[in-house]
């Protein structure tokens, strides 16, 4: 039986983002549904994502051991502790493990496989130290079970608040507005019941697990059974077939499809401590592609003025009801936002609970320029200067391809795109794993106004991707 390990009062009020002292052992393991994992290019990379959390050595107090599929390369740490006053003590406080195994998914499956590995995590962990998890599944539980250890995140026990059909439920108990829908659909039979209750002549169909956009399908009501009607699924070669099998097997909702436009697509950032204080620490408006535009690609931060008051008061709420219910860690909440006659509107879309796409852009932007979040305006704050960023996960070029990630840092500073400390503006780079193989990476852009921050983001993808 997993027993979970609870925080003590010493931590009652922990942030990943600021902790002064103990030690973060980082697994950013993608337990995740594999299938459509295998969908998004240099997927295993996503790794390197919580990376961010090497600055949190900036506390003398702090240790951070942080495990991998593969080594990070030597130049890529380099490149986070060199934000830090004090690099070399910094360095002698970071222990970092690899499976070396970048075939052996997810991550924290391989580790409890190699009970050695195990063992020398907890060796380098000493004491005081907590996990921090990428997404909770019964794999984190047992690997903190094993090493004796809290978890910050979410119990798998509540883990069904973060799907879509419990998506549903906190925001109806919330009392946040959504569009209308069904949850705990299981069969086709259902869904088709489902979209044949609401209006419109499109429904959106969701699985319960599915993430980054994938999961999605909108069908368009014309001949029945529903695999009969014209349907644009968000993942590549999906099909009613396959589709079906996933929602008997994961569950699903049918909400309606928010025709209106323009439409926009706020997300908020929440967090949850130990001692059950929730906060709202970031809104960001989210930059979407794919073939459905629902494919999450990047941000930009903060929300927009028109709704973004409007999407923290929800988030709010919806934080409150989770930390009521037990709820630890960060999560992400993403909405619709649209415009009308009484002003703008926004609607609940989704809770992910887990630390999602939005976290690392917030987390490095606070980290490396000591902003502190003002709840009352939605702004990080650096004394008067608020500050902007602009974030994609998506910068991709074939001439990338089979370049080191010490070269784009390289490039990056040669060129006057890095970061600079005395104004806290520039670059932070992400996802340099996947640079070699993939020719992608990721980066943040910060700047002391919404037009610097995209006038510098446009920049640099134009100098790393060619457009």
């Amino acid at each position: 039986m997993i027993t979970n390990i609870p925080f003590g009062e010493k931590h009652a009020r922990l942030s990943i983002f600021k902790p002064s002292e103990g030690t973060l052992v980082v697994v950013p393991s993608l337990s995740l549904p594999q299938d459509e994992l295998r969908r998004i290019t240099g997927a295993r990379c996503y790794e390197e994502r919580l990376l961010f959390l090497l600055l949190t050595l900036r506390a003398p107090g702090v240790r951070v051991v942080y495990v991998s599929s593969v080594p990070v390369d030597p130049a890529t740490v380099e490149y986070y502790l060199g934000f830090l006053p004090d690099p070399e003590s910094a360095a002698e406080r970071l222990r970092l493990i690899s499976v070396d195994d970048p075939f052996s998914q997810p991550l924290t499956r391989s580790i409890l496989r190699r009970p050695a590995l195990v063992e020398r995590i907890r060796e380098a962990m000493g004491e005081d130290a907590w996990l921090v998890p990428f997404v909770m599944s019964d794999l984190e539980e047992e690997l903190a079970s094993q090493l004796s250890v809290p978890i910050y995140g979410p119990a798998m026990s509540l883990s069904s608040y973060g799907s879509k059909s419990g998506s549903r439920e906190v925001g109806l108990e919330a009392n946040v507005p959504m569009a209308r829908g069904f949850g705990d659909l299981r069969t086709l039979t259902e869904a088709e019941d489902a979209a044949l209750s609401l209006p419109g002549e499109r429904v959106m169909v969701k699985l319960n697990d599915g993430y980054s956009g994938l999961g999605n399908a909108i069908v368009t009501k014309g001949d029945w059974p529903l695999a009969s009607s014209p349907t644009s699924f968000s993942a590549a070669e999906e099909t009613w077939e396959t589709f079906a099998l996933k929602i008997a097997e994961r569950g699903a909702v049918v909400e309606e499809y928010i025709e209106h436009r323009p439409l926009y697509y706020p997300s908020a950032l929440a967090h949850i401590s130990p001692g059950g204080k929730a906060d709202v620490v970031a809104t960001h408006d989210q930059v979407l592609g794919g073939g459905n535009s629902d494919v999450y690609q990047g941000c930009t931060f903060p929300a927009a003025p028109e709704y973004r008051a409007e999407v923290g008061v929800s988030a709010a709420r919806i934080a409150r009801v989770l930390a009521d219910r037990g709820v630890v860690g960060l999560f992400g909440m993403d909405f619709f936002a649209l415009k009308t006659d009484a002003g703008y509107r926004a609607l609940l879309c989704e809770i992910n609970l887990r630390i999602g796409g939005t976290t690392h852009p917030f987390g490095a932007t606070m980290l490396t320029t000591g902003a502190t979040y003002d709840p009352a305006t939605g702004l990080l704050m650096c004394g008067d200067q608020p500050k902007y960023y602009t974030a994609t996960d998506n910068c991709s070029a074939p001439h990338l391809r089979g370049r080191a990630p010490g070269e784009v840092v390289r490039l990056i500073e040669r060129l006057g795109l890095g970061f600079d400390p005395v104004r806290r503006t520039g670059n932070v780079l992400h996802l340099l794993g996947a640079v070699p193989e993939y020719g992608k990476l990721g980066f943040t852009t910060i700047g002391d106004s919404r037009e610097e921050a995209d006038e510098l983001h446009d920049l640099t993808r134009q100098a790393l991707c060619g457009g």
